[in-house]
């Protein structure tokens, strides 16, 4: 059974930080890319960071560029995503979800298996 579990998230002023995991069970990053997305209330599902299965090229939505960076660490099966400089905007839900195959975009039809996720709040 193929399952992500995403951790991480919480309540956090302007200009900090946090660093959500999505855990994954059933598949395996090397086979899988895995996509992070975000929903904040009343907005459709961004698609925000993705790394590929292969050799873990990450790419990201400009609305986090250069803010947010995706890691991942193989043996422990499982993805980071590491939030710099968060803002209020950032404010939402944030899930990440499994792809087979190198790489996948920021469509959610492209992805299999979804975590359940997690919130982040940024406010002062």
């Amino acid at each position: 059974q193929v399952q992500l579990v995403e951790s991480g998230g919480g309540s956090v002023q302007p200009g900090g930080s946090l660093r959500l995991s999505c855990a994954v069970f059933g598949v395996t990053l090397d086979h899988y890319a895995i996509g992070w997305f975000r929903q904040a209330p009343g907005k459709e599902r961004e698609g925000i960071a993705t790394i590929s299965s292969t050799d873990g090229t990450s790419t990201y939505a400009d609305s986090v560029k250069g803010r947010f960076t995706l890691s991942r660490d193989i043996a422990k099966n499982t993805v980071y995503l590491q939030m710099n400089n968060l803002k209020p905007e950032d404010t939402a839900v944030y899930s990440c979800a499994a792809s087979r195959g190198n790489t996948a975009g920021f469509v959610m039809w492209e992805y299999d298996y979804w975590g359940q996720g997690t919130q982040v709040t940024v406010s002062s």
